[in-house]
């Protein structure tokens, strides 16, 4: 049977790989790449350099070109290098190819996502969505990658790469798949019992891109202790707890955070885990204003959301994380009166694109605390009433 085993090993010294190709601009492939360090770190991997190239389209053969391939080389052979991260999906004759050059292990950012996952997955049910998303990326990538599946855990047989062992490994790998999705099929009958025993209760989601600080919020709400970390994906599994304001009781779900280029299969695998934001009456999009590219975030979070049909929920905009904004963008001699005045014109610009439904707030300083909370009840309570008239008497 073929097993998997950790990607990235703890410690391990790597280089990155990144195309700038036509329809991107060095700025924008820098930021990919710095979220890969990032990704990397979460992994357990310490970054060395990182390595560009600007072409029309990558290259069938390497991804890279031949000199940019013989550079990286150069430089593995003088370092302590064990791994290659590249950027965007590479195919398994891709994957091949590379090793046979640079003599290290390569994988790509999907590989790398996934590796993470396996390492943070906890209950049953994420288990099984982040193995079933590994056999799917395994899958198509069996011809032409012999020995990268070999470090994942070994092919079958000992014949040696041929047609026979190919096929072979091909239908173990579908025949799990399929054992998985049935496992998964199960286990999501009884999480969708257990949503239905819930009763009648307003339902609120809490989502956003990795590491926004989703779960500190999730804490600070509920007053409950759950997982928070400064590292990617440091949620995986969602966590309901049930909140009371002012006598009105609604569910709080804390979900995984979304990324850039997030594996298709991955998506796929956890939609499951994603019901709570589809059965979700109000979301809370939770934004690190601090991050340079906060509003790309913001766009990675809504393609995701309308990928789940769950885009056009009543939403709450959340922009944590104010005072790192503000130690990032205020020189210590600005004035007082311009300070308040930069801030006035960033709220007042987003209560117009989300007609007044934006909340300012620094989760770690409990600033703005009281406002926040004010804006989940008007809306918790306003749905209450439209949808169960009956509670609201008991309620209030």
């Amino acid at each position: 049977m073929i097993e998997k085993k950790q990607v990235v090993q703890k410690e391990e010294k790597a280089v990155i790989v990144g195309v700038i190709t036509k329809d991107q601009t060095d700025r924008q492939v820098q930021e990919f790449l710095d979220e890969l360090v990032f990704l990397a770190e979460t992994a357990g991997a310490t970054t060395l350099k990182r390595f560009t190239q600007k072409l029309s389209h990558p290259d069938r053969a390497t991804f890279v070109g031949k000199g940019k391939l013989e550079e990286i080389q150069q430089y593995i052979a003088s370092r302590d290098v064990s791994l290659v991260i590249f950027d965007d999906e590479l195919t398994g004759s891709q994957i091949a190819n590379i090793e046979k050059v640079l003599k290290v292990k390569t994988i790509d950012r999907s590989d790398l996502i996934l590796d993470i996952f396996a390492r943070r997955a906890r209950t049953a049910q994420a288990k099984v969505q982040v193995e079933l998303a590994q056999y799917q990326y395994i899958l198509p990538r069996l011809r032409g990658m012999w020995s990268h599946l070999e470090r994942q855990g070994g092919g079958i047989g000992s014949r040696g790469p041929g047609e026979t062992e190919i096929e072979t490994d091909r239908r173990i790998v579908k025949d799990k798949i399929a054992l998985l999705r049935k496992r998964l099929a199960e286990i999501d009958k009884q999480s969708l019992t257990q949503r239905k025993e819930r009763g009648e209760f307003i339902r609120v989601a809490l989502v956003g891109y990795t590491n926004v600080g989703k779960s500190t919020i999730m804490n600070m709400l509920s007053k409950s202790e759950v997982f928070a970390e400064n590292k990617l994906f440091a949620t995986l599994d969602t966590t309901t707890r049930k909140v009371v304001f002012e006598q009105t009781p609604f569910l709080l779900s804390d979900t995984v955070g979304f990324i850039r280029k997030l594996p298709h299969h991955l998506v796929e695998s956890f939609k499951s885990t994603l019901d709570e934001v589809r059965e979700s009456d109000i979301l809370l999009h939770v934004v690190d204003i601090s991050h340079p590219q906060y509003e790309e975030q913001i766009e990675v979070v809504n393609r995701t959301l309308q990928e789940l049909k769950a885009f056009d929920k009543p939403t709450i905009m959340v922009f944590n994380k104010m005072d790192l904004y503000e130690a990032n963008t205020f020189d210590k001699w600005l004035e007082e009166d311009i300070k308040k005045d930069i801030l006035q014109s960033l709220k007042q610009n987003w209560d117009t694109k989300t007609n007044g439904n934006t909340v300012f707030i620094a989760a770690l300083e409990r600033r703005n605390v009281e406002e926040l909370r004010k804006t989940i009840m008007d809306k918790v309570a306003q749905l209450y009433k439209e949808r169960y008239p009956y509670k609201t008497e008991f309620f209030y």
